[in-house]
């Protein structure tokens, strides 16, 4: 029996709008309370959506294992592992660890405890210390199977490339968007988020609901407010809709701009202004990255990145391949202007 996701909107406020289903509409009772759970929890609907993906495909998997969900062990995730490792395409690492993850919450919020670990090479130790390099080291044991994940590398956009992008635009509405997003930093889902009243112009600040829905304010740079003043005054819709963003043509023409909507827009310009490189996340790297040039704190860039940890803002510090060469060139051209001998 083949299990879909179903999206549907209950009478029970308390109830995900996620559901894993049958094809006759039969739920899986052990998935779906576990989405109540995290609804109850108040995750946002962007994280329920994940859960619910992944959930899906170790349901789909799993109901073809001779166990139940308490008799889960590390070499039944083992297996699990192996089994998305042959397929095509293959699974990213940080897909397959975050699956893992759900895995490991579900089986604790049904059977109370961590899954047996029958599998002490899986077992990693690790020294941690404060990520600004100061105070004591102590070592950490981290139980379960979990792929290695590449190191991340930030790498913003070039000038050239924002210009070029920048210049494919043709409304205010999508000036403003591109423009929050390369000066101010904000993700996608903040940008979707924002409303007309979070906008406080005279203040030049707007408040912003990040992740895990923490709020902080923002400085609105006054290019940016011009943009988004022309923005509201000439073209938004006549719309009762609270969001700031919305359609300006089509069937949803007033409507609350959507992720797919935005993905489009991207797309758009992508080929428009052929910068294939250039997406919502490169603007927000390119933001954090100009703002460690210009020599903010570690601090004030976490806090207006909206980074849960300082971990996070510091990948900015690292240098993108284009600063290293930037800065090969530099130190090549000093090295030989001071070892150069002496003019007769």
């Amino acid at each position: 029996m083949k299990l879909v996701l179903s999206h549907r909107l209950t009478a029970e406020a308390s109830a995900c709008p996620y559901r894993v289903v049958d094809e006759q509409g039969q739920e899986t009772a052990w998935a779906n309370d576990f989405l109540d759970a995290q609804h109850m929890r108040q995750l946002s609907p962007r994280s329920l959506r994940a859960y619910a993906y992944d959930l899906l495909h170790f349901a789909r998997w799993f109901q073809s294992q001779p166990q139940s969900l308490s008799e889960i062990t590390e070499s039944t995730l083992l297996d699990y592992v192996r089994h998305q490792l042959n397929q095509h395409p293959q699974p990213t690492p940080q897909t397959v660890n975050h699956r893992l993850t759900v895995i490991r919450c579900l089986y604790r919020f049904h059977v109370g405890r961590e899954i047996p670990g029958d599998h002490p090479h899986f077992q990693r130790i690790y020294t941690t210390r404060c990520p600004l390099g100061y105070g004591r080291p102590h070592r950490t044991i981290a139980f379960g199977l979990r792929l290695r994940q590449p190191r991340r590398v930030i790498q913003p956009l070039s000038p050239e490339q924002v210009t070029k992008f920048w210049a494919s635009f043709r409304t205010f509405r999508d000036l403003a968007v591109v423009g929050l997003m390369l000066l101010d930093g904000l993700r996608s889902c903040e940008i979707l988020t924002l409303q007309l009243e979070d906008l406080k112009l005279a203040d030049a600040q707007m408040h912003v609901l990040g992740k895990g829905r923490k709020q902080r304010i923002l400085p609105l740079p006054a290019e940016i407010m011009e943009v988004l003043q022309n923005y509201t005054r000439l073209e938004r819709p006549l719309t009762n809709s609270p969001y700031l963003f919305v359609s300006l043509k089509g069937r949803r023409r007033g409507q609350s701009m959507t992720t797919a909507g935005l993905r489009s827009l991207f797309r758009h310009h992508r080929l428009r202004s052929e910068v294939p490189v250039a997406n919502p996340h490169r603007f927000r790297h390119t933001f954090g990255a100009d703002m460690v040039r210009a020599g903010i704190s570690l601090p004030a860039l976490q806090h207006l990145m909206g980074h849960s940890q300082i971990h996070t803002t510091l990948l900015y510090v690292q240098l993108a391949p284009q600063d290293v060469w930037r800065e090969y060139a530099r130190a090549v051209a000093n090295r030989a202007h001071l070892t150069s001998p002496p003019m007769p």
